[in-house]
């Protein structure tokens, strides 16, 4: 089985999503730094998600040029497998790992011995200062939720933890019976989204910050936090 992927880059500058593991990513300075952690990625994701791991080939479907700040993870891209309408299956699915996602990033920060521990120096993106501490890290990726759900049309907030949040925001959604045909929607900046998308987008800035949490556990020696996402 191919390992099949979305390609987002500025230049070179890269960001390789598997299509069949939503939330799995890997980045690079170029195509083929990107596609050779890829194998890695998808080995620690199957492990996480408890899903068998394919041994094929990686495969770009879809080539997506933006002039977004690739390096910073900024990303636009809506898969063209995203602008289908999900199932009830499917839907529940992908739900299901976002709860999960939502409550092993909890468990990994509530495990730091000093949430407000820091190893790197201060950095700027496009979005502003790097979360350096496991405290700045969680709140920042706990505070997307108003944000992704509101793309779609859906009123959510930030208010009590990551778990609890994402719960009521699909709560929210589902409010509508017929959520599953959520349509397309222009967001932000002239971005596209879908409920697929969305989900997606959950998963992987959830990644995105839980494996900068365990490296930031390794720098500290901080041998009590707990490894959730199976890095």
């Amino acid at each position: 089985m191919d390992i099949r992927c979305v390609w987002e880059h500025n230049g070179e500058d890269t960001l390789l999503y598997a299509v069949d593991f939503p939330g799995a990513f890997t980045r690079g300075a170029s195509l083929s730094e990107a596609v050779e952690k890829m194998p890695r990625e998808i080995a620690a994701y199957s492990r996480w998600a408890e899903t068998s791991c394919p041994c094929g080939e990686v495969t770009v479907v879809q080539d997506a040029e933006c002039y977004l700040a690739i390096a910073d993870a900024d990303s636009e891209v809506i898969f063209d497998s995203e602008r289908e309408p999900l199932t009830a299956m499917e839907y529940e699915v992908l739900k299901n790992l976002a709860l999960a996602s939502a409550a092993d990033l909890l468990a990994m920060y509530r495990s730091f011995a000093d949430a407000d521990a820091t190893a790197d120096p201060p950095r700027e993106t496009f979005y502003g200062a790097v979360p350096r501490s496991a405290r700045a890290m969680y709140e920042h990726t706990k505070n997307v939720n108003a944000y992704y759900f509101g793309e779609i049309g859906i009123e959510a907030d930030n208010e009590g933890d990551i778990l609890t949040c994402r719960r009521a925001g699909f709560a929210a959604l589902e409010e509508d019976a017929e959520f599953l045909d959520t349509p397309l929607r222009e967001g932000s900046f002239g971005e596209w989204w879908s409920l697929r998308k969305v989900l997606r987008r959950f998963l992987w800035h959830d990644r995105i910050h839980a494996r900068a949490m365990w490296k930031l556990a390794q720098k500290l020696g901080d041998t009590n936090v707990q490894n959730t996402f199976k890095f």
